[in-house]
């Protein structure tokens, strides 16, 4: 069986019956498409929407604009947690990847998790012809780890071969202007190091650099 929501119907609404899902291993797969928000309804926040991004219930007001840090649910740590068969993350940028990994999951038994990064033009404010490289940026940002982990033990991480600040990625996306000025430079540099240090903590546990650095000593 194979199962398909948004980030707000898996983070939210479909929350409860996701985790009973994983309690008992049940033998489905299932895929998250994650957009960040509750784009088909008006953007409103989800409970994947990440840190200072404006959505339409997170305006930018007060000393933090956007949505708040610490709010949301990092999915597919959770989903870890339960150390289920299988749990992975891709973006629509790795379309083979994905392909590969959906494959891999469709071989085993029990519960199994994908969490896919699929940008959304309309919550992001972001040209439709840049959506793929969103998706890239994302991962190369450190933002969104790309990584498979099987019976609790990760098996396998996209290294980052061309790592990118955070505003390289912020600022192709409306939803975060008000961290910048008009000349697009930083403007609330406070809150672009808090996401930056939050890219690097990715990069650390996960190891996306060091994958990098042993892939190419490899082929030397």
């Amino acid at each position: 069986m194979v199962a398909q929501a948004g980030d707000g119907g898996t983070a939210d609404i479909g929350f409860g019956c996701l985790w009973g899902m994983f309690e008992r291993n049940d033998d489905v797969l299932f895929v998250c498409y994650d957009n960040q928000a509750y784009m088909n309804t008006g953007v409103q926040h989800s409970g994947s929407t990440p840190s200072a991004a404006r959505t339409a219930t997170t305006e930018v007001v007060g000393a933090d604009p956007g949505s708040g840090f610490g709010q949301g649910k990092k999915l597919p740590l959770l989903a870890m947690a339960h150390e289920i068969p299988c749990v992975a993350t891709s973006t629509v940028a790795q379309l083979h990847d994905l392909e590969e990994t959906v494959e891999r999951a469709l071989g085993m038994r029990g519960a199994r998790y994908l969490h896919v990064l699929a940008p959304c033009p309309l919550g992001r404010e972001s040209d439709p012809s840049q959506t793929i490289r969103l998706a890239r940026l994302a991962q190369e940002a450190g933002l969104f780890p790309v990584f498979e982990r099987e019976q609790g033990r990760v098996t396998g991480v996209s290294p980052i071969r061309s790592r990118q600040p955070v505003e390289a990625y912020l600022a192709l996306q409306r939803r975060y202007r008000h961290l910048f000025d008009a000349e697009g430079r930083v403007a609330r540099p406070e809150i672009v190091s808090a996401l930056q240090a939050g890219a690097d903590r990715n990069i650390d546990g996960f190891g996306l650099l060091a994958h990098a650095r042993a892939a190419s000593g490899a082929g030397s």
